[in-house]
């Protein structure tokens, strides 16, 4: 019987180890793409900062599906982080929507 283990790190063949990418960083760069389509940070490619909340939703959602597929698999670390991440943005999403 193999032992579960959660947390783990990812990493491709022939990559370092700093190049490792954890779930919680794997959440934080889909979060990042959100807000960068909410227009609260700027577009890596442009430098410009500009609101597309299409692009934001399904981001967000993409995140939400996400979420409901992983439940019950996360370390409590990385349960928390994610449900802070998902609120905020769910929350920044209705504040785009209202300006």
């Amino acid at each position: 019987m193999s032992e579960e283990k959660r947390g783990e790190t990812f990493v491709m063949k022939g990559e370092a180890p700093e190049a490792a990418i954890t779930f919680s960083t794997f959440l934080i760069g889909l979060a990042s793409s959100a807000l960068i389509h909410l227009g609260e940070a700027p577009n890596p490619e442009t430098g410009q900062a500009g609101k597309d909340l299409v692009l934001a939703r399904q981001s967000i959602e993409l995140l939400g599906m996400l979420h409901e597929k992983t439940r019950g698999n996360l370390t409590p670390e990385e349960k928390q982080l994610f449900d802070n991440l998902l609120a905020d943005l769910r929350l920044r999403f209705v504040e785009a929507n209202k300006r």
